[in-house]
């Protein structure tokens, strides 16, 4: 096959990831024609262009496509994305994000290719906007009826886009997103040397958060219940893992509650350090308001960890109460304290869940196995366009 990748940006983040992985395996598992087209890279997360580039995948930039609407840039970057495909001539083009999700599936249909679209996490979600979300549903109405076939990362974002009047239920294929496994199944560095480095102690119990420190990852959820936690169990530490703008807000916050000692940042890190860091932890916690799936759920179970999540989108197909973890109502302050203490006081429990865990989920999310069953989705629709 012959078959374009399109993205907006393609930085260090679970839905570029996914996308990476797919492109990696076109190319190398089944021999592939893949070109990567995405924008320009800008922010702290890090790029991964030039790790598609060093994997083999023809990488197409478009530098004026960017993340914030502007409507002289979208128009430049559809112009510029029909030039490129009327050069590369695909078979079929895979679109992802919300941005690159409307220019692509314009594109193909005014050069009638055929177009997937994945849907990572809904283009119109919480805490937007009103305006925005107007527009991004709008959009996407639009957009769908220029759509071949939608992938959606977990069932919960087919129902959000069929609510919305998006598409038709037999146009939609669940395909959980695609991770590198074996890193989380036997980390790069052990536990006990990690924990050392974080300056955790043999008797800690560690509830890692990792999503970057930036607005709806819910980090204030788990602020808010740490000094109930802390009070009935003085060995809970809580491991933030990743970066943003609200960094410093918390800092000040966690020094204003006395629970500085109870806390560690890691700042920025790059993803291979991921695997490392849920096995130096015992519990990892979900509490953002609005994610597709996030990928470091079924990170957390293959990795043989409980997870305690809100129930937000995706969350409740991997998150399975008295089996995987505890699945709680969003924003909740005291069923989080109770969910945490409870794992914390219980090494057997943290055990058995884990192991649910890694059992049900380590081949599910194969990023192999995603690729195959993408491939089946390109194939069935390049059939019938014979």
């Amino acid at each position: 096959m012959n078959v374009v990748h399109f993205i907006t940006r393609m930085i260090v983040g679970g839905a570029q990831e996914n996308t990476l992985l797919t492109c990696v395996d076109q190319v190398h598992e089944h021999a592939d024609m893949v070109t990567l087209i995405s924008g320009q890279d800008f922010g702290p997360e890090g790029s991964l262009l030039q790790t598609a580039r060093d994997q083999g995948v023809e990488v197409e930039i478009i530098p004026q496509l960017q993340r914030n609407l502007h409507p002289w840039r979208e128009w430049s970057s559809y112009r510029t994305l029909l030039k490129l495909l009327r050069r590369i001539q695909p078979d079929l083009i895979h679109t992802h994000s919300s941005k690159a999700g409307i220019l692509g599936r314009a594109a193909a249909a005014k050069l009638s290719i055929p177009v997937v679209h994945t849907v990572h996490g809904a283009a119109f979600h919480h805490g937007q906007g009103k305006f925005a979300w107007h527009l991004y549903r709008a959009a996407e109405r639009w957009a769908g009826k220029k759509t071949d076939r939608f992938i959606s990362v977990c069932d919960a974002m087919t129902q959000q886009y069929l609510d919305a009047g998006i598409g038709q239920p037999d146009d939609y294929h669940t395909i959980y997103s695609g991770m590198n496994v074996e890193p989380f199944l036997k980390p790069p560095r052990c536990r006990e040397e990690m924990r050392y480095e974080l300056g955790f102690g043999p008797d800690d119990v560690v509830v890692a958060k990792i999503a970057r420190l930036f607005h709806l990852k819910g980090h204030e959820f788990i602020l808010r219940a740490a000094r109930g936690i802390v009070v009935k169990n003085p060995n809970v530490r809580f491991l933030f893992v990743g970066d943003g703008i609200l960094r410093d807000q918390f800092e000040r916050q966690i020094a204003a509650e006395r629970l500085t000692d109870h806390f560690r940042f890691t700042g920025l890190i790059p993803p291979t350090e991921i695997p490392s860091l849920i096995h130096a932890s015992d519990i990892v916690a979900h509490t953002s308001l609005w994610e597709g799936l996030a990928r470091v759920l079924p990170q957390g179970l293959i990795s043989g960890r409980p997870v305690v999540s809100y129930d937000i989108d995706g969350a409740r197909e991997v998150v399975i109460p008295g089996e995987t973890g505890f699945l709680l109502e969003p924003e909740s302050i005291e069923p989080l304290q109770t969910a945490i203490l409870k794992l914390a006081a219980d090494t057997e429990l943290r055990t058995r869940l884990g192991s649910t865990g890694r059992a049900r989920f380590t081949r599910q999310f194969r990023h192999q196995n995603a690729t195959k069953q993408i491939r089946v989705v390109y194939e069935d629709i390049l059939s019938k366009q014979q």
